[in-house]
């Protein structure tokens, strides 16, 4: 049995593995961009698989292809986007930047899958043609940056719900940690008392806030290049083209897509993926910020903060045993920095634009797509191994409001500044705690004392 076949381009004969359905264009991509182990974003395929599902049906549509040719290539599509045929994109994410060679190879790959269903062996280009019939009306340079568009919206819709996961939890957590008073901190010193559920309640509103900074992005990533072909003019490209294969995505999907307002923009241009990233990078600084909070909340258990109490999920350490780590904000801290650094990628690369395209499509596509994914599972998982399983220390938040000097503060308003620094610094040379300094001055009765010093009233 043969394990080669030779196909031919312009440049001459190439050796295909026999059983792989790309052919001789992606066959010189993987010998030439074999640099690293990333490959295709699975979601990025699936948009390709879209855009040339819609392609064939409108060119059939406009009667420029056979309808038995569309057919096949519907046909090879669908299964493309069912993910059948995901191993025979073996192209490395670091390639040529305007992302030509994924292009070809689903349309090798489409071409030779719609061949054989019509009875022809892989590698014969006929009746379907990769270029002629696959990519009719099509071009690199704007099917990739319409395949971009289209992923990353697609993908957003799993993260805005994992993020509205965690919204709820934070949520529930700031109902029912409200009544336990705790002490506030600033600069990381005592300050005056709070509830542990208003500390939850800023967590909730980031998050919050996070999902309309998402939702933010979406009207400019709904709109597609598709139809601009090389530069923004059109050529080779029937007038309503466009329009059709866009609706026809629209409907796929339950989307918005529509054409974009500047087919010129549309392909020169990342600005939309920097502005998603833009978004995604304030989420993963909130995550961070979040995360080291519960961190710290959590510290000790006995020689620090230890307000709360997270999830005993696992062994902390090989060496000090029953000591359990904050393993899921740790976890959530470095996805955190992973997608800080992913968003500089994306920034390098919408600068590098020059003139009528953009020429790092590829890396945008993988650091987009790999950061909604993360911060997607990194929400849900700590939601659901985290906060949801979060309980209040309440005797310790108590203990640490009396030993607290910042309980003077409703003081001051009464005997002076001055007097209560006073106050303050005696009770922190002798180690004692303001209520009873306050007390032994003689300086207010008993329930004025009570009233006055009452953590509760200070929230």
């Amino acid at each position: 049995m043969e394990t080669h076949r030779k196909e031919s381009d312009s440049m001459g004969e190439v050796l295909i593995p026999a059983w792989a359905y790309w052919g001789a264009q992606t066959q010189r991509a993987v010998e030439n961009f074999s640099v690293s182990p990333l490959r295709i974003p699975p979601a990025f395929i699936r948009a390709l698989a879209l855009v040339k599902k819609n392609a064939a049906r409108t060119n059939a549509s406009l009667k420029l292809i056979e309808p038995e040719i569309a057919e096949a290539i519907m046909t090879a599509a669908a299964e493309v986007y069912d993910g059948k045929w995901d191993d025979h994109f073996p192209i490395d994410v670091f390639q040529t930047g305007s992302g030509t060679s994924w292009n070809m190879n689903i349309n090798e790959l489409i071409s030779n899958r719609a061949n054989e269903l019509l009875g022809q062996p892989l590698g014969t280009r006929h009746p379907v043609h990769p270029n002629d019939h696959v990519n009719r009306g099509q071009s690199s340079n704007d099917v990739i940056p319409t395949a971009l568009h289209v992923a990353n919206r697609l993908a957003i819709e799993i993260l805005l719900d994992a993020l509205a996961t965690l919204e709820r939890s934070f949520a529930a957590k700031g109902k029912e940690f409200d009544d336990v008073i705790k002490l506030g901190r600033t600069h990381l010193q005592d300050a005056v008392p709070m509830s542990l559920g208003q500390e939850f309640s800023g967590f909730k509103t980031q998050i919050k806030k996070a999902i309309g900074r998402v939702n933010a992005t979406l009207p400019n990533l709904e709109e597609l290049a598709l139809g601009g072909t090389a530069v923004g003019t059109g050529i080779n490209c029937d007038p309503s083209f466009a329009e059709k294969a866009i609706a026809g995505i629209a409907d796929d999907t339950g989307l918005p897509f529509r054409p974009a307002e500047n087919l010129f923009e549309a392909i020169a241009t990342r600005d939309a993926q920097l502005e998603l990233m833009g978004a995604l990078n304030v989420l993963a600084s909130g995550l961070m910020k979040i995360a080291n909070d519960l961190r710290l909340l959590a510290s000790g258990p006995r020689g620090s903060l230890g307000e709360i109490v997270l999830p005993s999920l696992q062994p902390g350490s090989s060496i000090m045993p029953g000591k359990v780590n904050p393993v899921i904000p740790e976890m959530v801290i470095q996805a955190a920095a992973h997608v800080n650094g992913k968003v500089v990628s994306v920034t390098i690369g919408a600068q590098n634009g020059p003139l009528e395209l953009n020429m790092m499509h590829p890396i945008i596509a993988h650091e987009t797509l790999s950061s909604i994914d993360l911060l997607a599972h990194t929400c849900r998982a700590l939601a659901t191994r985290c906060v949801d399983g979060i309980t209040a220390d309440e005797e310790r938040c108590k203990h640490w409001i009396e030993w607290s000097l910042a309980l003077v503060t409703p003081l001051a308003v009464r005997i002076g500044y001055d007097k209560a620094s006073e106050l303050a610094y005696t009770a922190y040379k002798q180690r004692r705690t303001i209520r009873d300094v306050v007390r032994e001055a003689g300086i207010l009765s008993g329930q004025e004392l009570t009233d006055i010093l009452d953590p509760a009233g200070m929230t």
